[in-house]
């Protein structure tokens, strides 16, 4: 839980001049059908304190790889948008990221083991939501994550928060399934 993280901030580092957060937070926006969030929704979605979100962010502005932009009205409300040189430094990070994740955390794990990790991400998960204060919706319950043998492919996910992966097996000889 301490040392996946840091290995893979510091192999981001090394290969794409980003933190793991910065790329976290490219890679968030650039799930937006617009490149665009609110950063109080950026901030939830990353898991991040606003002031945290707002530091990263700056730094990302600088580099122009995002724009802030106030929201008219009452308020302090800000967007942040993903700039199309900020697409494109996610877009060119993300094969370095999923390889990072697969050498560190799946290609080594039988089909049971990567089940069993499914089933404890789950329960993790529905473990954290439960503990929010504003939880919303109940937490699905874990599947079995049956992979029958299969090989996996990581997908990045488009519902969860931002930087969890989900994992799924790969088609016949190695095909995309048609749904993550």
């Amino acid at each position: 839980m301490i040392s996946l993280p840091a290995a893979l901030d510091a192999r981001m580092q090394r290969e794409a001049q980003l933190t793991f957060f910065e790329y976290v937070v490219l890679s968030v926006l650039s799930e937006q059908p617009d490149r665009t969030m609110q950063m109080s929704a950026l901030a939830a979605r990353t898991a991040a304190s606003l002031s945290r979100l707002s530091h990263v962010v700056g730094r990302l502005e600088k580099r122009e790889l995002l724009a802030r932009k106030r929201i008219p009205g009452s308020g302090r409300r800000t967007t942040a948008t993903l700039t199309e040189a900020g697409y494109d430094v996610v877009v060119a990070a993300a094969p370095g990221h999923v390889a990072a994740v697969r050498e560190y955390l799946i290609d080594d794990l039988g089909p049971q083991e990567l089940a069993a990790l499914r089933r404890i991400g789950a329960a993790v998960d529905t473990a954290i939501k439960r503990g929010q204060p504003d939880a919303g919706a109940a937490a699905s319950s874990p599947g079995d994550g049956a992979v029958d043998g299969q090989s996996p492919t990581i997908h990045p996910a488009s519902q969860p928060p931002a930087g969890t992966l989900i994992v799924t097996p790969r088609g016949p000889a190695g095909q995309e399934p048609d749904q993550p």
